[in-house]
């Protein structure tokens, strides 16, 4: 039976654990989103998120952005390569609605996924 939870081991938790994902990334963008992914030593893929208040003001923003991104990575998180991910929210994030947000997530998951593939 495939678990599809989003437990502590499966999160980028520590600021070393985040550096590491920025110096050397796999890079997947739209205007609003990027998505980083460095190939990690684990079975599975971890998930970290960066939304600044610069983009978006309120922190119900903030969190609505968050919870579906890891409502996302918590579905996807099977078909996904061992690598550390971290979200990076860019502006005009705030302008998206729901639906429009998770498509553009799962077309760039799917990025990642053939990125990896290829090296």
């Amino acid at each position: 039976m495939v678990k599809l939870n989003f437990s502590r081991e499966l999160r980028l938790l520590t600021p070393v654990e985040f550096k590491n994902v920025f110096e050397q990334p796999f890079r997947a963008s739209t205007p609003e989103i990027t998505i980083l992914a460095r190939k990690n030593n684990l079975e599975h893929p971890r998930l970290g998120l960066t939304v600044a208040k610069k983009h978006l003001k309120r922190a119900h923003d903030r969190n609505r952005i968050k919870r579906l991104v890891r409502e996302s990575f918590r579905l996807s998180q099977h078909r996904l390569p061992a690598c550390d991910f971290v979200f990076v929210a860019k502006g005009g994030i705030g302008k998206l609605d729901n639906s429009s947000f998770v498509q553009i997530l799962e077309k760039l998951w799917q990025r990642h996924v053939r990125l990896v593939q290829k090296s």
